[in-house]
């Protein structure tokens, strides 16, 4: 079966639209845009190319028709826990059911990262921050939220059989807003609110981008730049997540926690996006992107809608002091007001027992499960599964 490099406009159309065909009978599905693939694989729009490089395949039948897909990347500068383990990528990852065709594109990029001195490879992850494209959908086919893939049921069967092992999970999790929340979250509402000024909660103001960037950076860097796995984040970094984010930002949904000036705590969370681009073609032209426009308009007049939760975080210094239950109990209150009913919290490793027991005492089940697999290169090695924080 050939295997042919993407290196020209065809063959990035073969490597966009193989899913389409792939996924046609599943209502489920969403499709990403195809410039946000296509983002990911820019060196002049995805700073990782700065310390890595990237290539993708597509592998075709003796029709010529293509029958899978799949990407591998190096980051040089990525965190490696383990001194002794040089760990690389793979991807975007899309293939019929058929172990021959899944096992020659997973032993390209096998063979690619090993030939650059890698000892291992996680995937399918992506070649960029944590946030999208990341994990393999192993529990709870539904439609997926906006930057995270829906994956074929079969797929975990293909990577398994290759010699894949499971790294880590992460959850994605669901509550109704309206759920009551347990005392104990009125309790800490009442005693940061007898301490105000010097404790305050409020929602971010769009209106002021540098400092939403600034205090999102503060407690990112505090909070998650010591995880496995997560890199620090420049302010140039965060400022330009903002300037990303503002186009769909509802600024009721970003949620901070300061003791005086200070930020010590964030909830980051957005609409639902997929709710609106599963309506416009992923091509995303002129007339799509004014489709767009119009359903985000009808989407914000519905009093049902669904928020995406992308992060949150509390600096260390403050956790387990009642500050999280705190920030909910505000949240909660102006989600309810915009017209929010369902939240979907993205992103909750099972190596973080802490925040998993944060979304268990708001009420929240687990509703989702993507999977990161690692594949050591010496088979002879033994396999350790992600740290657990503690």
């Amino acid at each position: 079966m050939p295997l042919l490099e993407v290196n020209s406009p065809a063959r990035i159309r073969q490597f966009l639209d193989l899913p389409a065909r792939l996924y046609q009978n599943q209502p489920q599905w969403i499709s990403p845009l195809d410039p946000e693939i296509e983002a990911v694989f820019d060196p002049n729009k995805n700073p990782s190319f700065a310390h890595g490089e990237a290539i993708r395949w597509v592998l075709t039948n003796a029709a010529g028709t293509v029958i899978g897909r799949v990407a591998a990347f190096i980051n040089h500068e990525a965190p490696q826990p383990d001194p002794t383990l040089a760990v690389g990528g793979m991807g975007f990852f899309e293939c019929e059911d058929d172990q021959a065709a899944a096992n020659e594109l997973l032993e390209a990029c096998r063979q690619w990262l090993a030939q650059r001195g890698l000892a291992a490879m996680d995937g399918p992850i992506n070649f960029g921050e944590r946030d999208r494209f990341w994990g393999l959908l192993t529990e709870g086919f539904t439609e997926p939220n906006y930057g995270m893939f829906f994956h074929q049921p079969y797929y975990q069967r293909l990577f398994e059989q290759y010699g894949f092992q499971l790294y880590f999970r992460q959850y994605t999790c669901y509550r109704a807003v309206d759920t009551p929340l347990h005392p104990t979250f009125s309790k800490a509402f009442d005693k940061y609110a007898r301490q105000y000024p010097d404790f305050r909660f409020q929602h971010a103001n769009k209106r002021n981008a540098e400092q939403l960037a600034r205090d999102f950076h503060h407690v990112y860097n505090l909070a998650w730049a010591n995880h496995s796995g997560v890199s620090p984040m420049s302010l140039d970094k965060a400022r330009d997540l903002v300037k990303q984010m503002k186009p769909v930002l509802d600024e009721r949904l970003l949620w901070f926690a300061y003791h005086h000036d200070e930020p010590i705590a964030f909830f980051v969370s957005l609409p639902e996006l997929n709710q609106m681009f599963k309506h416009v073609n992923p091509r995303f032209g002129l007339l799509s992107k004014l489709h767009f426009l119009w359903q985000k308009r009808q989407y914000q007049q519905r009093r049902d809608k669904k928020l995406f939760g992308v992060i949150f975080g509390v600096v260390p210094a403050w956790q387990g002091q009642g500050i999280e239950s705190a920030l909910m109990v505000h949240a909660r209150a102006e989600f309810m007001r915009a017209g929010y009913q369902e939240i979907e919290m993205n992103w909750i490793g099972d190596f973080n027992p802490r925040m998993l027991a944060v979304t268990r005492s708001i009420g929240a089940r687990i509703y989702k499960t993507h999977t990161t697999y690692r594949y050591l290169f010496d088979r002879e090695r033994t396999f350790e599964r992600s740290p657990i924080i503690r």
